[in-house]
């Protein structure tokens, strides 16, 4: 299975997540690594829900909480 081992991570890396995040889909995160190299690793969104989605495009439970509270 991929790993940190098997990444070869060291703590230095920057990650990015490509794709339409939305219930189930299919993802890639890409691993940049501290010498500019690039490792694309397929994975797969393990938020559930619509409202897991939106919660997270909100930067979280806070936000989401605080946006709603402000939209009423």
């Amino acid at each position: 299975g991929v790993n940190r081992n098997t990444l070869e991570l060291d703590g230095t890396e920057l990650y990015d997540v490509v794709g339409e995040i939305k219930p189930g889909a299919d993802l890639a995160l890409v691993i940049t690594r501290s010498n500019g190299e690039k490792v694309d690793v397929p994975v797969t969104c393990r938020l559930d829900t619509a409202d897991e989605v939106h919660v997270y495009n909100a930067g979280g439970v806070l936000q989401r909480f605080a946006q709603d509270f402000l939209a009423q």
